[in-house]
């Protein structure tokens, strides 16, 4: 509106989406200051509201400049505009404090530091020369320091720590890069590092600048030092130091499971690894995951220790992403120290990541020679996430959690404010509200207590930054999950005061759609492969191809079930599930057989009676227990550490094998009253057949990848014929399996099938809960009432 005395107009703009945390006030600040407009901005509980005064033409300027030119990290999902009457002020244009407010505005990741602070950090003219902490508005801590929302100081944790002089000048100074920037702190008044050694190691306590050069000597000496970070706790010992990699290994608990490194830089992570341009760009964005990479096996390569990820041809690798990394691996001009750490999760394995330092002394006590640690409470557990880039470009997350965590998803569909608890592996839940979904970080498996109450935490801080009140609660429909039970104490006393049942494969497909847009109105040819789901018939399940949407599903084929000896403490024995399938085939447990001779004589007696007498043998369907009977068929893990070793190490000898064989051993396609049975009997014959001839491990592997992915075409051919749906999904851990995923994904795009697979949601587990969500918000939504 304007006004005719002035010539002035005033509008009012709500900005929302990720405007929290990313200098989002500074940038209007200097975009109205540039155009001379007056006004103000504040920061409100659902985003940014501005109101903006001055000629007609400089108002069109700065909304135009506002939509198209954004801050780097921030997200506008939307803009409302409103005219006002004009004021006629004259005064300058002021950034406001928060208001309290209701609505809801979105939290940006914790990001690594950017490129003018890490020049900072090196300059020795600057007065943050080597500070542990410095950030500003476009890197840091986020999500691992806000305790509420709006997103400023006093709701941080960085509210302890009050700003000196300087810095309080360099926030208030609207042309400053720290204007407003709410971690901001400097060698005065921020934070302060402190090395805590293990008694017995000889090594003294330092504080600061000390603190980081003794854990540097002390890694370099071949050490274990505990270095608390922005969302946890990692324990980091030198990557090249066999006996220091064994160590940990042995002190962790960690089996044969790889360990994640990280390189100093760029070209440390050349001399280890075979990077795509892709690749590079991914390590070196502002959200540093660890990245899946081919190791170097060319001369000159920069070796690991063995024991960092044994029998994998990928290692996980990382970049540093806050300071205190940084300068742990050594700035230019320093002393020698590790360009390349193991950097593994602080806990025991099968524990939830520790932040607290109190804590870390204990549960880590017996791992670390010592602990690297600083005074900043840590709001909310966010471990490393885990991706890896696909032969054409796109990123494939195995671990959502620091850098994407709490960035919400866009849903196809409205949901009722609900909590999904996810499953009892991977566990991440999911907030859900209108056409927003927020994934929690990754907590892990539910074996104990202790994770159960990190998830409840994670839960109940991802409901103080989104401010979503669930109305409903959904879970696995399995009766033995911890998460389950965890729904059910939840969901008392809400209004739909039961959780929301949803069947394991059906949330893996649903998932897949929701992240792909699909508003669930038509099915899709859902193929779900992974380790264990239960089954709608109490068995348990694993290699299903649902005719699915957000309704319900219809079972069209599966694999054909096998005996799973012993239940799911038989799946640690993949020589057992071996000639169970073998049994279950008709095919004799010659002496020869790898299987076989990784049998004890009473072991084999033992489970050919539980196999006849069907003892503690429930059936299963799965397709991770058939890759785990096929690593043990070929010789490659007859007894399996961790969850999917034995699959991981038959996909890692079939990527040895040698290209250009077009061998593919046959799936039986039968078909009788109820779903289609894959039958994997003819793959058998033929995989011991090859066995007998002496053909190589590594080709046999490749040949039953190669057959799978065939069987799988077929059956989406068939689901087509007989439905005319050509829309694939491919979900379920199993997709992990880049070999398999890419094979599969070829032949059904060549069959002129549109082929959905996981990007920034997981395929295994950890994406399960988004496909709880909208199955459960369709379930309640069409309940009956009354």
């Amino acid at each position: 509106m304007t006004t005719p005395a002035t010539g002035t107009v005033r509008r009012r703009l709500t900005v929302r989406g990720t405007v929290q945390g990313v200098g989002f006030r500074p940038y209007v600040h200097r975009l109205a200051v540039d155009l001379a407009l007056a006004g103000f901005v504040s920061n409100t509980a659902s985003g940014v509201l501005i109101e903006v005064e001055g000629p007609p033409d400089g108002v069109l300027r700065f909304c135009d400049r506002l939509a198209q030119q954004p801050p780097p990290l921030a997200a506008v999902t939307g803009i409302g505009h409103e005219d006002l009457p004009a004021t006629g002020t004259t005064d300058p244009f002021a950034i406001r404090p928060s208001a309290r407010s209701t609505g809801r505005t979105q939290l940006p990741p914790d990001t690594a530091t950017c490129a003018d602070c890490l020049r900072e950090l090196a300059d020795p003219a600057d007065r943050r020369h080597r500070h542990p902490f410095i950030t500003c508005t476009h890197c840091g801590p986020r999500f691992t320091i806000a305790t509420a929302m709006p997103y400023d100081r006093p709701v941080t944790t960085m509210a302890g720590f009050p700003l000196c002089t300087a810095c309080a000048r360099e926030y208030a100074d609207p042309a400053d890069r720290r204007f407003h920037a709410q971690p901001v702190a400097c060698p005065d008044c921020g934070p302060r590092l402190r090395l805590v050694p293990a008694p017995g190691t000889g090594v003294r306590p330092a504080r600061d600048g000390e603190a980081l050069a003794a854990a540097r000597a002390l890694l370099g000496a071949g050490g274990i030092v505990a270095v608390k970070g922005v969302g946890g706790y990692h324990l980091a010992c030198e990557a090249t130091d066999a006996r220091a990699v064994a160590g940990l290994r042995a002190r962790k608990e960690r089996g044969g499971k790889a360990f994640a490194v990280m390189c100093r830089d760029l070209g440390t992570v050349r001399e280890i690894a075979d990077l795509t341009e892709r690749e590079e760009a991914v390590l070196t964005g502002p959200r540093r995951p660890i990245v899946l990479l081919r190791r170097a096996t060319r001369p000159g390569a920069l070796r690991l220790a063995g024991q960092v990820c044994p029998g994998s041809p990928h290692v996980g690798v990382l970049l540093p992403y806050t300071p205190v990394h940084t300068l742990l691996l050594g700035l230019a001009g320093d002393p020698p120290g590790p360009r390349v750490l193991v950097m593994t999760s602080g806990n025991r394995s099968g524990e939830p990541i520790v932040t607290d330092d109190e804590e870390a002394l204990t549960r880590l006590a017996g791992i670390a020679d010592a602990w690297l640690t600083h005074d900043r409470p840590i709001a909310s557990p966010c471990d490393d996430s885990v991706l890896r880039v696909r032969p054409d470009g796109t990123e494939q997350v195995l671990r959502r959690s620091r850098g994407h965590v709490p960035r919400p998803l866009r849903l196809p569909v409205t949901v009722r404010p609900a909590l999904a608890v996810g499953g009892d592996l991977k566990n991440a839940p999911c907030l859900g509200e209108g056409d927003l979904a927020w994934f929690g970080p990754h907590i892990g498996d539910m074996g104990d207590l202790a994770t159960l109450e990190a998830a409840r935490r994670a839960e109940r801080h991802l409901l103080r930054l989104t401010g979503v009140t669930p109305e409903l609660v959904a879970a696995d429909r399995h009766p033995g999950y911890h998460s389950a039970r965890w729904a059910r104490e939840r969901a008392a006393g809400l209004p739909v005061p039961e959780p929301v049942l949803v069947q394991h494969h059906h949330a893996h497909i649903a998932s897949a759609m929701a992240e792909h847009g699909h508003d669930g109105t038509t099915p899709v040819i859902g193929v779900a492969f992974d380790g264990t789901g239960y089954g709608d018939d109490g068995t348990v399940w694993g290699g299903e191809v649902l005719l699915a949407d957000y309704a319900g599903h219809r079972r069209f084929a599966r694999l054909t079930p096998a005996p799973l000896p012993g239940g799911d403490a038989g799946v640690a024995n993949p020589c057992r599930l071996a000639l169970a399938r073998l049994w279950a085939a008709g095919l004799p447990w010659d002496p020869g057989l790898p299987s076989v001779a990784a049998c004890a004589p009473e072991e084999l007696t033992l489970l050919r009676r539980q196999l006849e007498r069907r003892l503690a043998c429930v059936q299963t369907s799965s397709v991770g227990r058939l890759f785990d009977a096929v690593s043990s068929l070929v010789g490659v893990c007859h007894r399996a550490g961790y969850e999917a070793q034995a699959a991981l190490e038959l996909e890692a000898a079939a990527t040895g094998a040698q290209e250009g064989d077009p061998v593919a051993y046959p799936f039986g396609l039968t078909t009788g009253p109820g779903p289609l049975d894959c039958d994997p009997a003819p793959m058998l014959r033929a995989l011991l057949a090859d066995q007998r001839r002496g053909t190589p491990a590594p080709v046999l592997a490749a040949r039953f990848h190669r057959g799978l992915a065939r069987a799988v075409a077929e059956i989406c051919r068939r689901a087509r014929t007989a439905t005319g749906l050509t829309t694939v999904v491919l979900s379920g851990g199993v997709f992990a399996n880049g070999l398999l995923e890419e094979e599969c994904a070829a032949l059904l795009a060549a069959d002129g099938l549109t082929v959905l697979r996981h990007r920034e949601v997981p395929a295994n587990d950890g994406g399960l809960a988004l496909g709880q969500l909208v199955v459960a918000a369709h379930t309640a939504r069409h309940a009956p009432t009354g």
